[in-house]
This record gives structure tokens, C-alpha cells and sequence, in this order.
């Protein structure tokens, strides 16, 4: 392909919404370009990656034994109101009605498409077990696009959804597929890991793991132990604590009328509850350092509305609460941060000063605070706190479980040793859905002895465009994204000084078809400009190999250069023959299939 005729407009300077390294080089090298917050275009360059990866994608798909479909992307809010989801996917889910004002949804995801085919299409378990993907384009109205193709309104995605007699159809399924999921990581030159995970919005009823792809730009918290191998997402991970809070009981004897005293500090310990003004001390941060007295002594109070019901949830100063276990310790289909609306009826709660003692509200307690013996709270009255306050004593520990996050240091749930925090992005995430929705949506199959059965659904989603983005969190340098030859755009960028000398011009051909032959992609340079600029575009493009064609083509010398070489530490190009550099693109690009 010939470079003057393509659509690469380089940039010199990265656009100011570009907010990580691998977004701002995917903008200045010309592969994408926003249309509006979390809406990207794919440029030539970009695309042809985005195919490359989608060819990986499909190739493991193909070989796990998967079957491809197209699904519809605009799909009749009816179906996602059988499962329950319409509401409770919240308001991510893209709506819109047509001309005749029936309501529709822009899927974020199929799996109500594939159960309703099921449903009309799979009557007898000699049709099963079987999976179908399908790799498109997916709609989230994101609260806040960002990252670039990372978090996005409108991306690419590989679905697939399995549908099984029994569950142990289905276990042979998630490990094809969790398989097939490291293949494709692999392939893509990904460092990843495989982390135990929460089903989401997505739900179901058996295990789920997520594929993460390491990157500090990651907004995910991946948390591992380095003694035995355990990894889980941080909505998800266990841990130990070296307090007795595993254990605890339950409430302790209580005390409706606890004495104060007016006290200037919270650095009194004892049995009677201290009263400090603390005026315009709202944070746990403030807090600590207006009493000098570290966070994890003190009780931070969040008020939640649990399906439409307002709670308060209590941690150590140090520990932040985790909505998803809150959510499941009380049941509720939706748990929110409490607004100024669901505030404004209860005109007695004072934010910035909340504390458990006197609250008139249901009161989860997180375990660690269950077995604090002294701790500093808000009031309930602006401009006050309390210090000496003494759980299951001074307020009530009516329901009392782990609602905390897990914290860095923390022991392993499994052997002990002190959890490890990493940043990854999820680029993959596979679940046993059991029969959620065939249930909610009445599909079913007859089995061999004649009854009714609910088919055991897996559904496994992996992120295309995501992947595109997090391969170049990871392979971002100082210069541009140095693509691993699996999903580069082209295979080797052949650089001739002057288009116009006949010598460079007639190398540069022969190399080109050679390498062509060989069964290279190539991008050759022919344009009128610079060296500079030729050199300086050519790091942004980040080929694997370069090759460049100067004043020794009159003697077949080139200049080759690769990213292997500049790993390795040697000089950026190595002088040798056009036909030794032929070779040489052999031996550099190895790609894994």
C-alpha cells in the first residue's frame, strides 16, 4: 500500500481529550478520531487493526466449536421486560421508541435476543449443547466516557451465549471457552491474568471470571496473592483480617441512654461517651487530623437507598464500603448513594456529621467495626462528633457482615498471606448463567425421558475495540505504540529517502513484492517530504519492522529496524543487504497462531 494514498492524518500534539498514553498515540498516529464523547471513528490504520484482532477473535471462536450469528442490534424493550432487565440495567441502557411509539433498546448486550431464538428455534435436548457469537457493534450510555476506546458510548464486541442440557454441558462450554479467551490474549501479545469476578448487571447463577489485561490506566483493582495464586477483582475478593470480626457473634448488651461529657480532644479513652466540636470537620481526613487520631479508629456512616428504602451502612475510617456485597447482604434488586431528594425528607440528617448513635434508620455494620472497642463518629449535629463510642454499647449491631472492600495487606482468604492491588483493564468476561433467563422467558426443551427442562445458559463477552485499546496501553513507548505483529496494521514499513531517486525507488519495489510474496502486509513511504517527517510518522505508526532505503541502494544496502531489536537495547537500524533484510523480517515476525 502506498502511504501518499491512504488517510493517516499524524498529529504533532495530542488532543486535549486524550487522558492515557494509549489513547493520545491512537489519536496522533491517525487510527481514530472522536466524534463525540465515547464516539470514535476507525481510521485505515485502526481499522486494519481492529480486524487483525477481530480475525484472533473469530479464529478461537471457530476452533472452541462456537458457531457465528448476527443478531439485531435494535431490540423491543418487550423482551428485555421479560427478563426483568429493562429497569434494572438502569439508564446505560440506550432506550428509544419508533414512529409508532413502541419502545426499543440499543443492546448493550443479547442475552434476551438469543433466549427469545432458543425459545422459538430449540425444542429437544438433541439440539444442544451448542454456542453462538456474533461480533459487533454495542450501545452504553457511559455516566462518563473516558480513556478513549477503553470506556466508551458505542464499541465492538464479541458475544456468545451457550445453551446446555445439564450443567456439566455447560462446565465443558466455560472451559472451551476460558481456553479460548487465554488463546486469544495470548495471540494478541497481551500480560494478563484471570480473576474470580461479580456477574453485574448480567447476573446468573454459577461462577464468573473476568480476563484482565495489566495496565496502570486500568480502572479496575485486581487483587492476588503472590504465595498461592489468588486473583479476584476487587468487587469480589476475600480476605482475612487479623481482627476477631470473622468471628463475631452478633450484637452485645446496648445501651439506649449513654452519658456525654463535653470534651475538646477525642484522645480520652473510657467507658463515657465524649462529645468534641469539630467545627467544618465533614471528611474522615479532616477528622483525623483535627483529633490526631488515625482513620481506622473512627466509624464512617453512608446512607444508600436499597430499593427505594433508605439505610445506613458503617466502616472503619479506612475502609470503603462495597456496594455489591452491601447489595447482596440486604437483598435489594437496586442500591444507590442516597441523593439530596431521598435526603430531603429525613430534614434531621446532618451530612458530613453522621453517626450511628440515635439514627432512626436500618443500620448495616461492617464486621471490623462490630469488634472496634473505641471509636470517633459523627453526632448527628453539625460541628460534633463523638469519641469513646463503643459499638454493640452506644448503638446497636442489629446486622452485622462484611461490606468492606478488601484492603491492600489484607491476608489472602485462601492462605494468609498479605493481599497485592494492581490496575487492569477487563477485556474479557465469561459466566455460568444457569437458567436465569431461559426461566424468566419460557424457554425449554424436552429432555430423554420426556420432561420440560429449562436449557443451562453460559454467556461469554469479549471487548474487540477494548482490546485494540489496552494492547496499546501496554505496548505505548516514548515515541508512539510499538504493535505486536499479530495486529499490526501492516507488517513492515519500507522508508525510501527520495521517491524521486529511480535506485531507492526500484529497491524499494523489489523489496516490497519479495516481502509481499512471503506473505507480508507492507506500507511503503512514497510520499515528497522530509526524512524527519518520514521518520517521526513511522514511530507514530509503530510497525513492527522498519526498512529504510537511502544512498546505498545503489550497492542493495538498506537500514533495518524492529521492535525486537530495540528491546534487545541494540541501536534503532542495522545496515545490511535488501536480501539479508528480507530474512531478517522472517526471523523478527514470529507470529503465534
Amino acid at each position: 500500500m502506498r502511504q501518499s494514498e491512504m488517510l493517516v492524518p499524524t498529529l504533532r500534539e495530542a488532543p486535549a481529550e486524550a487522558d492515557a498514553a494509549g489513547h493520545r498515540w491512537l489519536l496522533r498516529s491517525g487510527m481514530i478520531r472522536q466524534l463525540a464523547a465515547g464516539i470514535y471513528s476507525y481510521l485505515p490504520l485502526g481499522r486494519r487493526i481492529l480486524l487483525n484482532v477481530e480475525r484472533i477473535v473469530r479464529e478461537e471462536m471457530d476452533r472452541a466449536g462456537c458457531q457465528e450469528v448476527l443478531l439485531p442490534i435494535m431490540q423491543p424493550a418487550e423482551l428485555w421486560e421479560e427478563s426483568g432487565r429493562y429497569t434494572q440495567y438502569g439508564p446505560e441502557l440506550m432506550r428509544l421508541k419508533d414512529r409508532h411509539a413502541r419502545e426499543f433498546a440499543l443492546g448493550p448486550t443479547h442475552e434476551e435476543v438469543v433466549t427469545a431464538l432458543a425459545r422459538d428455534e430449540v425444542n429437544s435436548y438433541r439440539k444442544l449443547p451448542f454456542t453462538l457469537y456474533q461480533i459487533g457493534t454495542k450501545f452504553r450510555d457511559e455516566r462518563r466516557p473516558r480513556f478513549g476506546l477503553l470506556r466508551g458510548r458505542e464499541f465492538i464486541m464479541k458475544d456468545a451465549y451457550s445453551f446446555a442440557s445439564d450443567w456439566e454441558e455447560l462446565d465443558r462450554t466455560y472451559q472451551a471457552m476460558n481456553t479460548a479467551y487465554s488463546r486469544i490474549l495470548e495471540r494478541c501479545g497481551l500480560e494478563y491474568i484471570r480473576v474470580e469476578a461479580d456477574a453485574g448487571t448480567i447476573g446468573g447463577q454459577g461462577e464468573t471470571h473476568e480476563f484482565m489485561a495489566l495496565a496502570d490506566v486500568g480502572e479496575d483493582t485486581i487483587v492476588t496473592c503472590k504465595h498461592c495464586g489468588y486473583a479476584a477483582n476487587l468487587e469480589k475478593a476475600g480476605y482475612q483480617t487479623s481482627e476477631s470480626s470473622a468471628n463475631h457473634a452478633g450484637p452485645a448488651d446496648t445501651s439506649t441512654d449513654p452519658k456525654t461529657v463535653d470534651k475538646a480532644d477525642g484522645n480520652t479513652k473510657g467507658d463515657t461517651l465524649v462529645r468534641i466540636e469539630t467545627p467544618g470537620v465533614r471528611t474522615i481526613n479532616e477528622l483525623s487530623a483535627f483529633v490526631g487520631e488515625d482513620a481506622r479508629h473512627m466509624i464512617k456512616t453512608l446512607l444508600y437507598q436499597a430499593d427505594g428504602q433508605l439505610i445506613a451502612a458503617l466502616v472503619r475510617g479506612d475502609h470503603e464500603v462495597n456496594d455489591i456485597a452491601l447489595k447482596q447482604v440486604l437483598g435489594a434488586e437496586e442500591l444507590i448513594l442516597a441523593d439530596e431528594t431521598a435526603l430531603a425528607v429525613h430534614p434531621k440528617l446532618t451530612v458530613g456529621f453522621l453517626g450511628p448513635i440515635g439514627l432512626d434508620l436500618p443500620i448495616v455494620v461492617d464486621a471490623d467495626v462490630a469488634v472496634m472497642e473505641h471509636a470517633i463518629t459523627g453526632a448527628n449535629e453539625v460541628d460534633v462528633h463523638y469519641s469513646n463510642v463503643r459499638p454493640g454499647i452506644d448503638f446497636t449491631l442489629d446486622k452485622v457482615d462484611r461490606i468492606r472492600f478488601a484492603a491492600e495487606g489484607d491476608g489472602c482468604p485462601t492462605c494468609g498471606e498479605p493481599l497485592v492491588f494492581t490496575k487492569g483493564i477487563e477485556v474479557g468476561h465469561i459466566f455460568k448463567l444457569g437458567t436465569k433467563y431461559s426461566d424468566a422467558m419460557g424457554a425449554s426443551f424436552l429432555d430423554r425421558n420426556g420432561r420440560q427442562c429449562a436449557p443451562v445458559m453460559g454467556c461469554y463477552g469479549i471487548g474487540v475495540s477494548r482490546l485494540m485499546a489496552a494492547i496499546a496501553e501496554q505496548y505505548a513507548g516514548e515515541d508512539g505504540i510499538r504493535w505486536p505483529a499479530a495486529v499490526a496494521p501492516y507488517h513492515v514499513h519500507l522508508i525510501p529517502m527520495s521517491w524521486k531517486d529511480e535506485q531507492q525507488r526500484e529497491l524499494t519495489l523489489q523489496l516490497e513484492q519479495q516481502l509481499t510474496d512471503a506473505g507480508y502486509s507492507v506500507l511503503v513511504d512514497d510520499r515528497d517530504e522530509r526524512p524527519g517527517v518520514k521518520f517521526k510518522d513511522s514511530e507514530l505508526i509503530g510497525l513492527p519492522v522498519q526498512i529504510v532505503i537511502g544512498r546505498g541502494a545503489a550497492e542493495g544496502q538498506v537500514e533495518f529496524g524492529s521492535h525486537v531489536l530495540a528491546v534487545q537495547g541494540e541501536s534503532k537500524r542495522i545496515s545490511m543487504t535488501a536480501q539479508e533484510a528480507v530474512s531478517q523480517v522472517k526471523v523478527q515476525l514470529i507470529v503465534r497462531n
